[in-house]
């Protein structure tokens, strides 16, 4: 019900924006996170913004690198990443949760996007 977008290919300090969309479904009433997940390892919580988009979480390996920010009348919600290290390299994914409280917790996370691949070259 999700889909991510704006991934690729960055070098080390470069940019990009990611879109996280719903074609069949209004984000609106949603708090939205943003998780990525490396081969092997669990999938990270990076950010969270509430349904209104006035209140924001970031983990501390991204805090002044990555913001969120939504859109609700283009029913959109980006993540604005910044500063790209090699280590940032993941699939980056996009989920929805009722509550802002349960934001961040992946098992708690109600439905996805399949992910953005950010590569970041060497």
């Amino acid at each position: 019900q999700l889909v991510e977008s704006g991934g690729g290919l960055v070098q080390p300090g470069g940019s990009l924006r990611l879109s996280c969309a719903a074609s069949e479904s209004s984000l609106d009433s949603y708090a939205i996170g943003w998780f990525r997940q490396v081969p092997g390892k669990e999938r990270e919580g990076v950010s969270c913004i509430n349904s209104g988009g006035d209140t924001t979480s970031y983990a501390d390996s991204v805090k002044g690198r990555f913001t969120t920010s939504r859109d609700n009348a283009k029913n959109a919600v980006y993540l604005h990443v910044d500063s790209l290290e090699p280590n940032d390299t993941a699939v980056y994914y996009c989920a929805a949760s009722t509550y802002y409280f349960d934001c961040g917790a992946a098992d708690r996370m109600e439905f996805w996007g399949k992910g953005t691949l950010v590569t970041l070259s060497s």
